[in-house]
């Protein structure tokens, strides 16, 4: 067994040196997150200032600004720290503390675009038992259960690899990952390797399920008129284009974190690990506020103080 390294730091290695260009990439990462909290707020405003807007769906999508702005004050504060520091040590505390935040964010996604596929469905399947089905005890329960759930999973997960002894210190990414301490492990890691993998199983439950709530929701307008397909698009195309949005990042993350990092170009996979924490959180609002009409119409509403 190799010499069991105690460090109550780590280091993060995938912050390029770019001179004085971090400098300029500050400014934009800072501006970058300060949209992702206006918009998401204004989001998240418009929906519980409005009794118009206290239906299932907005509802929903307000969980989703919720768990952007959530994982965005999780991931960018530290992060901006980072790009004007020399040095990228966290501590062990913080660093734990940042995946617990950080994963619990990508987690909810899932389970959120799941809800609001089987709103959807009910919806355009089951017009005439909407309101009986999706009352706001139902949305509650649906609400909390998309957040409860993934937080337990994450946090057996933390603490499995919280007491590995580790024989390293260095975490190939811009952020705290799980996957890379586990690998810094001096001892067999099969149980959180077996944990993980069934906790990453679990995870993509949702997406069999929003495929498959489509899949019915197609069949249903395959018969129907043309009025009742503009209908269900205009409502469901926002949903869908976020579902495959976030199932591109998280998958590209997911395959980066198994690759070898030292064969990838370096700008490209600091670009690619940073993908599910920033494009999701900025293209959420702008998709449903610009999209639905509902929401559009609030908005300028409120940003124009009419």
């Amino acid at each position: 067994m190799e010499n069991t390294t105690v460090s109550f730091y780590f280091n993060l290695t995938m912050f390029v040196n770019i001179g004085y260009y971090r400098y300029p990439a500050f400014i934009f990462c800072l501006l970058i997150f300060s949209f992702i909290v206006s918009a998401n707020l204004v989001i998240i405003l418009v929906i519980f200032r409005e009794r118009t807007l206290h239906k299932p769906m907005y509802m929903f999508i307000a969980c989703l600004s919720v768990n952007s702005l959530y994982g965005s004050t999780g991931f960018f504060p530290r992060f901006l720290i980072d790009l004007l520091s020399d040095t990228h040590m966290i501590s062990r505390p913080a660093c734990f503390t940042q995946i617990y935040v950080i994963y619990t964010y990508a987690s909810h996604e899932f389970p959120i675009l799941g809800i609001m596929a089987y709103d959807r469905y009910v919806a355009v399947c089951h017009p005439l038992h909407y309101h009986r089905k999706m009352t706001s005890q139902t949305v509650w329960k649906l609400a909390v259960f998309a957040w409860i759930c993934p937080a337990f999973f994450i946090s057996v997960c933390i603490y499995l690899s919280s007491w590995l002894p580790l024989c390293g210190n260095e975490i190939q990414k811009v952020f705290c990952a799980i996957w890379n301490i586990t690998k810094l492990s001096c001892v067999s890691t099969v149980v959180n390797n077996i944990v993980g993998m069934l906790v990453t199983a679990t995870a993509l439950l949702p997406l069999f399920f929003v495929l498959y709530t489509y899949l019915r929701i197609v069949l249903v307008c395959w018969k129907s008129s043309a009025e009742f397909k503009g209908k269900v698009l205009q409502s469901c195309l926002p949903h869908v284009v976020s579902f495959v949005i976030y199932s591109i990042v998280s998958f590209s993350d997911i395959a980066l974190s198994r690759y070898n990092i030292e064969e990838i170009n370096p700008y490209v996979s600091v670009i690619l690990s940073l993908e599910f924490a920033v494009i999701p959180p900025i293209l959420n609002p702008l998709i449903y506020g610009l999209k639905l009409p509902e929401i559009r119409k609030h908005i300028f509403k409120t940003l124009l103080w009419d």
